[in-house]
């Protein structure tokens, strides 16, 4: 748990300002769920995930999207070999560790849904065949405000596959003044060393898998569901995966709380984050994150 606190320290003395959101984002990544961060460019979204590929040793897979990006682009294709006369895959960036999906809602409804599979499954499929991917395999996506020029709303299916959601927004005056006293970003991540491998990546989630949730506990997040599939615009999205990463999320962030077991508290904490983006349509995160927030005091806590 010490090793866990370490990395979280060394995050935020980069990334100024923004404790909650590194410790969410951190929760979200050792339970094994992608991740996804709206805001306007600038904030430190990448540089949030430059931070963790760093600390957690795991190689960083940039994909710029475009409106011109095409799905053989990120997955790969078939082409042809002189050398053996016959056709071969060449695998395409999304074959990494930690992909870092830049500006994912410039690009096409086609080119998004290059993802769908990848997200849910960890492997892709072309023309026939299989091809797994390595573990740890994560996707931190950034995509910009709606309301910005260029931008295609991703679907609910795809939404639904991201883990959890941040918003970083700017930081408050006192951070902002140490942000622009600071030195070069770029020296700093250098200067970061692995503080995790992937092997303790996956005992981690294995330790978070066994933290207990009881039997009121579950019932309290069927009620969140429940209630936000009536009340809430966009509610109809909850799905049973929505529910799955909800208990998932709750874990992870007990875990780092260096508890064994889920307290509703948990919930609470990471419910906006985890809920948020699959009821915000094209209103955008964090309207989705509030309208989970209001959701959470329309329910009794009964556990």
């Amino acid at each position: 748990m010490e090793k866990l606190e370490s990395v979280i320290t060394a995050a935020n003395e980069i990334l100024l300002g923004k404790k909650r959101e590194v410790r969410l984002a951190f929760s979200s990544l050792i339970a094994g769920g992608h991740l996804l961060i709206e805001d306007v460019p600038g904030v430190g979204k990448t540089t949030l995930v430059y931070i963790f590929g760093k600390l957690l040793g795991l190689e960083v897979s940039r994909i710029q999207f475009t409106n011109d990006l095409l799905p053989g682009d990120i997955l790969g294709s078939t082409i042809y070999s002189k050398e053996t006369e016959e056709f071969v895959f060449k695998k395409g960036p999304i074959f990494g560790q930690l992909i870092l999906a830049d500006e994912l809602n410039r690009a096409t409804p086609k080119t998004q849904s290059a993802l769908l599979q990848v997200m849910e499954e960890s492997k892709v499929s072309i023309e026939g065949k299989e091809f797994p991917l390595e573990y740890p395999f994560l996707i931190i996506a950034t995509q910009n405000p709606f309301f910005q020029v260029g931008t295609f709303a991703l679907p609910e299916s795809q939404l639904d596959r991201f883990f959890m959601s941040l918003t970083l927004d700017f930081p408050e005056r006192e951070f902002e003044r140490k942000i622009l006293a600071q030195g070069s970003i770029a020296a700093q991540l250098e200067s970061l060393s692995p503080m995790l491998s992937g092997s303790e990546l996956r005992q981690i989630k294995g330790d978070i898998d066994k933290v207990t949730t009881s039997d009121a506990l579950v019932d309290y997040i069927l009620d969140l569901l429940e209630k936000g599939r009536s009340e809430v615009e966009e509610g109809a999205y909850l799905s049973p995966r929505a529910g799955k990463d909800l208990i998932q999320a709750s874990k992870a962030w007990a875990y780092l709380e260096g508890r064994d077991h889920v307290l509703p508290e948990d919930v609470q904490v990471v419910a906006p984050n985890v809920l948020g983006h699959r009821v915000a349509g094209g209103k955008g995160v964090k309207y989705g994150q509030k309208e989970i927030t209001n959701l959470i005091s329309k329910v009794t806590v009964d556990c």
